[in-house]
């Protein structure tokens, strides 16, 4: 087979004048080489540990505390206060040495003892003082003095220059709230979505809760709460993502777009070779963590354990729960086209490729003509359908021979890699409906040519556009929008094209040839495949998508009306949805907790007493000044929500860590599984960007990614992700479900626009309704 012929070094024969040797030197240099670049690796890890190990402090300070130990010994005095001199009577060798070499190393033993203990005391101080959040509940622009106290204490106990994971011992650990706190603001929160009847009904579920149960399994969880890092983290992927049985596409996964007026190169293969080597250079900066953790107001740091797991990850699925792998650092990527899968090595001689020879691999795969192995076109689909199957085919077909070994190829690649045969993108005679059908065909593509189960998948189309897929359990939105902001950046503004539109650089010509996966997949497995297929067809199909660009007004005008952009957002989505079905609904909104050690997201239920209020007087009628009164009050609320899900007040989290116990302990909570079982029909999210400085959003307002979105929560709601780029521009990413007689995503996208314009008319009475909203303006094609 063509994988074990690659793995042959050296070659003998048995003759009768003895053993003939033929040895590959070009193989042997190359297990050379890759050696050296692992022990590279293993000695920039062992590095980073100590380094991380010892922050707030530095591995240079203990020389300077032995230092000052030993000076202020040499003056005669006794900075231990009879300690150093304990130390001498019991050194196990102090028979072989000197009275001086005896109280030399009881002196630096000492040191070390003193320079732990000061680590221990930064590091705990530290920690206490990120236990304090009073600051983002202080309005915008004016900072109380205890505030700058703090803010200055620590910046001095954050010590200078940190690694990505220098915080992570530092940081706090989520706090637990109080029961009766966390059942206040629940019954507060589902006010509005209630008649009189069905809330009385609820509250007394909900004190019967209270003053019963509720104590008994909120005595359990303070138990977890101390003996574990984050109380909720590991329930949470359990859970909610990996013991779903229901497909990953469309109702986990979520995508990430390309630049929606730019498309630096129209080559597929030159996109591929750069961004390709892009992912590379951000995973070299991850595994030396040079890679700046992530600091609110320039001085709070947020959890980066997430990142750990960005690269080398798949999803392996399972009869009951999947579970998440992670591998170490492979030098390859695995590639799909037109049915085949191939491994492409991206390291040759201990090197990374550069992208013109990644772009030259690319493009063998582009123009190799053999055909896909029987069974292999549709091998994807098994990870687009439901995860039981899957798990049952995975073992019987999966588990040996020629499949497991091209399997575990893919699974353990750094990256999934889709080489599309379509065009995407905003382009012909109907932009707007262009930009829909690229973002379903990154949602879910055609349901078989992309491995979901991966940490991310990034898709190149024959027209120069790329996307990325991602799995969702082994971190949120923001960790993978981090790296994606990074790898379009570096593609067009550091490595660029030449004239022609391909990567820089020169090609080794004696690369190998990207190597073609083998597959033995039986007619059983087949009819598996089919079958997954159908399932994941079906599902695809029904997803009603719309995707916009608003550009009539952006976040500089809403500040102006000294108002939260995503307040103003969240309520105008308020608005839309009443006046959609004249109700309202459950609404979440997601809040990351990365204040916290291992944190990931919280709800923010935007649908409040404030917001439906506001609401219901714009529709009745009210007067201006009434509805302006009521509209700061729904945004002052909205605000206070955020800040405190991001605080570790939320309501949702915490009623799943209780519904999870009650469930190990085999009692029922009526009120826990109605709370449980209420559908989110409207599912909103901001995807913010995050490296402000990689982009230049006033020169060059075109090269910003799209954003990104997901499939609809529930059957019957939307899935609305926006993305607020610059002053000028909010882009939505609307989705819900076909089947569904009382959802459509364009005409909520209209009642969108309204809402925003209603609002803004509003808040400032001398806003012009545009004649013509800008829906899209024509792609360009622009070499950097």
């Amino acid at each position: 087979m063509a994988e074990a012929h690659q793995a042959v070094a050296f070659q003998f024969t048995v003759t009768p004048e003895g053993i003939d040797l033929q040895l590959s030197h070009q193989a042997l240099t190359e297990i050379y080489l890759s050696g050296v670049r692992s022990w590279k690796k293993k000695i920039i890890r062992l590095k980073n540990s100590v380094i991380t190990g010892v922050y707030p402090a530095s591995p240079s300070s203990w020389l300077f505390v032995v230092i000052a130990i030993l000076a202020t010994m040499y003056t005669r005095s006794d900075p231990s206060m009879g300690l150093i001199a304990k130390i001498q009577e019991h050194l196990p060798v102090s028979q072989s040495m000197s009275t001086q070499c005896q109280a030399l190393v009881s002196a630096v033993l000492f040191s070390t003892m003193l320079w732990l203990l000061l680590i221990f005391t930064m590091r705990l101080c530290l920690k206490q003082l990120l236990s304090y959040h009073r600051w983002m509940f202080e309005q915008h622009g004016k900072m109380s003095n205890t505030t700058k106290v703090w803010v200055a204490l620590v910046r001095i106990f954050s010590g200078r220059k940190p690694l990505l994971y220098s915080y992570q011992g530092s940081l706090p650990n989520l706090p637990l709230p109080p029961i009766k706190d966390t059942v206040k603001r629940y019954l507060e929160s589902v006010r509005p979505l209630m008649d009189d009847t069905e809330y009385e009904r609820m509250n007394n579920l909900a004190a019967e809760f209270e003053s019963s149960l509720g104590n008994r399994l909120q005595w359990y969880l303070k138990l977890k709460a101390l003996w574990a890092a984050n109380y909720v983290s590991d329930w949470w992927e359990e859970y909610v993502y990996l013991r779903g049985r229901s497909p990953l596409m469309v109702n986990s996964n979520y995508y990430g777009m390309d630049f929606l007026y730019v498309t630096p190169t129209p080559i597929q293969a030159a996109r591929a070779g750069n961004s390709i080597y892009a992912f590379f250079l951000y995973r070299r900066k991850l595994n030396k963590e040079e890679i700046k953790p992530w600091l609110l107001r320039s001085a709070v740091p947020c959890c980066s354990y997430q990142f750990e797991r960005m690269f080398d990850t798949c999803r392996i699925p399972g009869a009951l729960t999947d579970s998440v792998q992670h591998w170490q650092d492979s030098d390859y990527i695995a590639v799909y086209h037109r049915g085949r899968y191939f491994r492409l090595r991206v390291y040759q001689a201990g090197r990374l490729l550069c992208p013109r020879e990644i772009e030259f691999q690319i493009q063998r795969i582009l123009d190799d003509p053999a055909p896909p192995s029987k069974g292999e076109a549709n091998l994807g689909a098994l990870t687009a359908g439901d995860r039981i199957p899957w798990a049952k085919a995975r073992t019987k077909y999966f588990s040996s021979g020629v499949n497991k070994r091209s399997l575990d190829c893919i699974e353990k690649a750094a990256f999934f890699v889709t080489l599309d045969d379509d065009e995407q993108g905003m382009m012909g005679d109907d932009p707007a409906a262009s930009l829909d059908c690229y973002a379903k065909s990154l949602l879910h593509g055609k349901c078989y040519d992309r491995w979901f189960d991966k940490s991310f998948s990034v898709v190149y189309f024959k027209n120069g556009k790329n996307g990325i897929n991602a799995e969702h359990s082994w971190a949120d939105a923001p960790v993978l929008s981090h790296l994606w902001e990074y790898t379009l950046a570096t593609d067009c503004f550091q490595l660029g094209y030449n004239a022609e539109g391909h990567c820089k650089g020169e090609v080794d010509s004696s690369l190998p040839r990207p190597q073609k996966l083998n597959w033995e997949i039986p007619p059983e497995c087949e009819e598996q495949i089919s079958q997954s297929l159908a399932v994941a067809q079906a599902l695809a199909d029904d997803v009603d998508f719309h995707v916009f660009a608003f550009r009539d007004f952006g976040k500089g005008k809403v500040k102006r009306c000294r108002v939260s952009p995503d307040a103003f957002i969240q309520i105008a989505l308020q608005l839309a949805y009443f006046r959609s079905r004249r109700t309202f609904c459950l609404t979440y909104e997601s809040s990351m907790t990365r204040l916290f050690r291992e944190g990931r997201t919280e709800t923010v239920r935007s649908c409040s007493n404030e917001s439906s209020a506001f609401v219901r007087a714009l529709e009745g009628g009210e007067a201006a000044e009434v509805c302006r009164r009521l509209f700061r009050a729904a945004s002052e609320k909205h605000q206070n929500l955020y800040r405190m899900a991001m605080t570790g007040a939320g309501i949702d989290r915490h009623l799943f860590c209780l519904y999870v116990v009650s469930k190990y302990l085999g009692v029922e909570s009526l009120f826990l599984k109605e709370v449980l079982a209420e559908p989110w029909r409207l599912s909103t999210s901001q995807t913010p960007i995050q490296q402000m400085e990689l982009f230049d959003m006033v020169n060059h307002p075109e090269y910003v990614s799209c954003g990104g979105g997901f499939g609809p929560v529930a059957d019957d709601g939307y899935g609305v992700s926006y993305s607020i780029l610059g002053e000028n521009v909010i882009n939505f990413h609307i989705s819900c479900k076909h089947s569904c007689p009382d959802t459509d995503a364009h005409k909520f996208g209209a009642l969108i626009r309204k809402a925003l314009h209603d609002l803004m008319q509003l808040l400032s009475p001398n806003h012009k309704e545009p004649n013509k909203t800008e829906e899209s303006r024509p792609e360009v094609k622009k070499d950097l």
